[in-house]
Protein backbone atom coordinates (compact mmCIF):
# COMPACT_ATOMS: atom_id res chain seq x y z
CA UNK A 1 0.00 0.00 0.00
CA UNK A 2 1.20 3.20 -0.93
CA UNK A 3 -1.34 5.56 0.02
CA UNK A 4 -4.58 5.60 2.00
CA UNK A 5 -5.98 3.58 4.81
CA UNK A 6 -5.00 -0.26 4.54
CA UNK A 7 -8.13 -2.13 3.58
CA UNK A 8 -8.50 -4.28 6.66
CA UNK A 9 -7.56 -5.60 9.91
CA UNK A 10 -6.23 -8.90 11.03
CA UNK A 11 -6.37 -11.27 13.76
CA UNK A 12 -3.85 -13.61 15.22
CA UNK A 13 -3.79 -16.32 17.52
CA UNK A 14 -0.11 -16.00 19.24
CA UNK A 15 2.08 -15.55 15.29
CA UNK A 16 -0.70 -17.43 13.40
CA UNK A 17 -3.30 -15.39 11.34
CA UNK A 18 -6.36 -16.71 11.98
CA UNK A 19 -9.20 -13.91 10.93
CA UNK A 20 -9.63 -10.94 8.60
CA UNK A 21 -11.73 -8.33 8.10
CA UNK A 22 -11.61 -5.82 5.32
CA UNK A 23 -12.09 -2.46 7.26
CA UNK A 24 -12.26 0.54 4.63
CA UNK A 25 -13.98 4.22 3.42
CA UNK A 26 -17.50 3.10 1.50
CA UNK A 27 -16.48 4.99 -1.28
CA UNK A 28 -13.34 2.90 -1.67
CA UNK A 29 -16.13 -0.28 -2.44
CA UNK A 30 -17.39 0.75 -5.74
CA UNK A 31 -19.44 -2.82 -6.15
CA UNK A 32 -21.30 -1.46 -3.12
CA UNK A 33 -22.28 1.52 -5.36
CA UNK A 34 -23.59 -0.91 -7.74
CA UNK A 35 -25.78 -3.00 -5.14
CA UNK A 36 -29.82 -2.19 -5.25
CA UNK A 37 -29.43 -4.02 -1.86
CA UNK A 38 -26.46 -2.52 -0.42
CA UNK A 39 -27.49 1.13 -1.95
CA UNK A 40 -26.62 4.61 0.24
CA UNK A 41 -28.79 5.14 2.62
CA UNK A 42 -27.71 9.00 3.17
CA UNK A 43 -24.23 11.02 2.13
CA UNK A 44 -22.49 10.40 5.42
CA UNK A 45 -19.22 9.54 4.24
CA UNK A 46 -19.06 6.18 6.24
CA UNK A 47 -16.93 3.42 6.51
CA UNK A 48 -17.45 -0.13 5.94
CA UNK A 49 -16.80 -3.59 7.31
CA UNK A 50 -17.85 -5.23 3.65
CA UNK A 51 -16.60 -8.90 4.40
CA UNK A 52 -14.62 -10.98 6.71
CA UNK A 53 -12.69 -14.23 6.89
CA UNK A 54 -12.31 -16.54 9.75
CA UNK A 55 -10.38 -19.78 9.80
CA UNK A 56 -12.29 -22.63 10.31
CA UNK A 57 -10.25 -23.65 13.64
CA UNK A 58 -11.10 -20.51 14.92
CA UNK A 59 -14.99 -19.95 14.21
CA UNK A 60 -17.04 -19.33 17.16
CA UNK A 61 -14.24 -18.30 19.44
CA UNK A 62 -15.07 -14.43 19.06
CA UNK A 63 -12.40 -13.79 16.24
CA UNK A 64 -15.14 -11.78 14.61
CA UNK A 65 -16.22 -9.97 17.42
CA UNK A 66 -12.47 -8.73 18.15
CA UNK A 67 -11.99 -7.66 14.63
CA UNK A 68 -15.32 -6.09 14.52
CA UNK A 69 -13.85 -3.96 17.84
CA UNK A 70 -11.25 -3.28 16.17
CA UNK A 71 -12.67 -1.96 13.08
CA UNK A 72 -15.01 0.24 15.23
CA UNK A 73 -11.08 1.78 16.77
CA UNK A 74 -9.54 2.19 13.67
CA UNK A 75 -12.29 4.02 11.73
CA UNK A 76 -12.85 6.30 14.83
CA UNK A 77 -9.04 6.79 14.98
CA UNK A 78 -9.68 8.23 11.09
CA UNK A 79 -12.20 10.73 12.27
CA UNK A 80 -14.90 7.89 10.21
CA UNK A 81 -18.41 9.47 11.56
CA UNK A 82 -20.09 6.06 11.30
CA UNK A 83 -19.01 2.68 10.75
CA UNK A 84 -21.63 0.65 8.44
CA UNK A 85 -21.80 -3.25 8.25
CA UNK A 86 -23.63 -5.63 5.84
CA UNK A 87 -24.16 -8.48 7.74
CA UNK A 88 -26.89 -11.55 7.08
CA UNK A 89 -29.88 -11.90 9.56
CA UNK A 90 -29.90 -15.46 10.91
CA UNK A 91 -33.11 -15.29 12.70
CA UNK A 92 -34.92 -14.53 8.93
CA UNK A 93 -33.06 -17.30 7.03
CA UNK A 94 -35.01 -19.97 5.30
CA UNK A 95 -32.39 -21.18 4.04
CA UNK A 96 -28.38 -21.97 4.24
CA UNK A 97 -26.10 -18.82 3.40
CA UNK A 98 -21.97 -18.14 3.45
CA UNK A 99 -21.54 -15.58 6.36
CA UNK A 100 -18.74 -13.78 4.44
CA UNK A 101 -20.68 -10.42 5.70
CA UNK A 102 -20.60 -11.33 9.26
CA UNK A 103 -23.74 -11.98 11.06
CA UNK A 104 -26.22 -9.33 12.40
CA UNK A 105 -26.37 -10.87 15.94
CA UNK A 106 -22.80 -10.32 16.50
CA UNK A 107 -22.79 -6.56 15.37
CA UNK A 108 -25.68 -5.71 17.57
CA UNK A 109 -23.55 -6.74 20.60
CA UNK A 110 -20.83 -4.16 19.20
CA UNK A 111 -23.30 -1.25 18.99
CA UNK A 112 -24.68 -1.59 16.12
CA UNK A 113 -27.99 -0.67 14.60
CA UNK A 114 -30.20 -1.69 11.58
CA UNK A 115 -30.54 1.95 9.43
CA UNK A 116 -32.07 -0.16 6.48
CA UNK A 117 -33.27 -2.99 5.31
CA UNK A 118 -33.90 -4.15 1.77
CA UNK A 119 -34.76 -7.73 2.21
CA UNK A 120 -35.39 -9.46 5.17
CA UNK A 121 -32.42 -11.20 5.69
CA UNK A 122 -29.89 -8.40 5.13
CA UNK A 123 -30.09 -5.37 7.13
CA UNK A 124 -27.16 -2.31 6.78
CA UNK A 125 -26.36 -1.48 10.62
CA UNK A 126 -24.33 1.07 11.54
CA UNK A 127 -22.07 1.99 14.36
CA UNK A 128 -21.90 6.13 14.91
CA UNK A 129 -18.90 7.47 16.07
CA UNK A 130 -19.59 10.89 16.52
Amino acid sequence: MKRGPPPGLLAFDHDMPVGWCQVTPREDLTSLGRSSLLARVDDRPVWSISCFYIKRSHRRLGVARALIEAAVQEARETGAPALEAYPIDTTKLTATWNLFTGVASVFRKAGFKTVARRKPHRPIMRHDLT
